[in-house]
Order: C-alpha cells, then structure tokens, then sequence
C-alpha cells in the first residue's frame, strides 16, 4: 500500500473515532471563566408595590443568583394574564379574593398561599394645591378647586373598590359620581393627579411614600373604618417550573429583610403575616 493510501486509511479511522465526539460540542468556544447565567424568575405585582419591589429585588439580586421580571398591573388584569396563560412564577396581588380565585380555578398552588402586608388609601394633592387636607378631612373631597378625583377602575382594582365603598360609606358618591376619572390601575389614578388630569386622587399610602410622588404632593390618612380590609396576598402558580426559587423570594419578602423594605413603604402586617 502506498504511502498516500495509507495517509487517507488513517484520516477515515481518526474521522469515525473523532466524529461522535465533535459533533456534540458547542459552535462556539466557551470562554475563560464563563458561569452559568442567573436563573430569571417572572413576577405579576399589583401597581402600588411598583417602589417597595423594585428596591426589594435590588437587594434580592445582591445575595441570591436570580435575575427577577416584574410586571405591574391591576390585580384583576393580572390575573386574566395568568388565566389566559402568561408564564409568571409568582403573583401579589392587592387584595385576597384574586388569588383565592385563582386557586379555585386550579391556576395557583393553594399551599402557597400567602398574605404579605396590609394596605391603606390616602387622599392625595399636589404641594400647590389650595386644599387643607389636614384641616378638611374627609369634606376636602367638596372642595370648590377640585373638578375631578382619579380613583383606579373598580371593575379590576381593588383600590378602586376601595375608594368607591369610601365614597359610598361617607355619603359622597352620588354628589362625586361625574367628578371621577378612573385610572387602569392606582399608579395611573395617581399619575392623572401628578399631570393635571385631576386635582385629587384616591390612592395608596405605599405610592404617597414613593419619592417621585412624596416630592411633589402630600396626603391625609383615610380612616381605615371607612373600606373593607386590604389585606394583600400572593401566591406561587401552578405552571411554574421554578417553585423552589419563588419560595424563596416569598420568604425573603414576608420574613427577610424585604419584609422590612414593605413595612417602610406602609405595608402594614397582614392577618396572616
């Protein structure tokens, strides 16, 4: 056999040892020092814990290797997101009812459930508003200056239910009824107010305490005998394939030290928490 025969047997035997082997290696070189990327866990939160969470994941992703997605919204749409199969982990919502439904509708694990704070609502201005707050009370909704008053839609937002029942309790909401501008969710109810679209609004106390909203208004405490409790709960969904991380989380929010980031924020401790 001669010598160029035997080159081209050689090269065969290496390709038949070699091929099964090459063919499983990546396309690309894996460069020096390479780590695995951070796992991703996708969260639905109700808008009034826009600040409290965005802090709270910032100290998260400082201790554990997790990169955690956010989407705000009203409870209520969220969780037709969740039913129509949006691939969230977890969810908090604004009240207790949405993840109690959620449940019954086998989209959330029952033995996940978890109340995490308890909300309040605040009549909020803007610092150039002509309107007491703390001498009016309740009758500065009366006011000559205010023409409209943002609540989010109670159709889906449990702070809307809330202001509504308000209005309701006090007497006021037929005198009011035309006056009110109705938000997708509490952020916006509070965005009208920050833009002009309304003079007062009727929002939650963890968005008064926000910097952008506490450096440009100020708020009065809506005494809690005047709306249903806002207890706020979440859970972990049943689609989940990372149940074990969002537990996790949970305990860091309702335990740990982002328990500490919620009470700042006005969540006060919920029945359960």
């Amino acid at each position: 056999m001669t010598a160029p025969h035997r080159r081209l047997d050689l090269l065969r035997i290496l390709y038949t040892l070699l091929f099964p082997i090459v063919a499983y290696l990546p396309l690309h070189p894996i460069p020096a020092g390479a780590v695995d990327p951070p796992a991703a866990l996708f969260v639905a939160a109700a808008s009034n814990l826009r600040f409290p969470m965005d802090e709270a994941i910032a100290l998260y992703e400082k201790v554990r290797a997790v990169k955690v997605t956010v989407t705000y919204g009203a409870s209520g749409s969220l969780s037709a997101q969740i039913l129509a199969g949006a691939p969230y982990d977890l969810f908090f919502s604004a009240d207790e009812s949405i993840p109690k439904k959620l449940i019954e509708a086998d989209a959330g694990l029952a033995e996940s459930y978890f109340i995490y704070g308890r909300a309040q609502i605040v009549l909020w201005v803007l610092n150039d508003s002509p309107i007491d707050l703390d001498q009016k009370g309740m009758d500065a909704l009366l006011h000559p200056a205010i023409n409209k008053i943002a609540v989010a839609n109670p159709r889906h937002a449990p702070y809307g239910m809330a202001a509504i029942e308000t209005l309701r309790k006090i007497g006021f909401l037929n005198r009011l009824q035309k006056r009110l501008v109705y938000g997708e969710n509490v952020s916006q109810a509070a965005e009208y107010v920050r833009k002009g679209g309304a003079e007062m609004g009727i929002i939650s106390y963890s968005l008064a305490l926000s910097k952008p909203l506490q450096n440009v208004g100020r708020y009065w405490h809506i005494p809690s005998d005047l709306y249903p409790m806002l207890n706020q709960a979440g859970l972990i969904l049943k689609r989940s394939p990372k149940v074990a991380e969002a537990e996790s989380f949970v305990l860091f929010l309702t335990k740990g030290a982002g328990r500490e980031i919620l009470q700042k924020y006005g969540l006060l401790n919920g029945r359960d928490s």
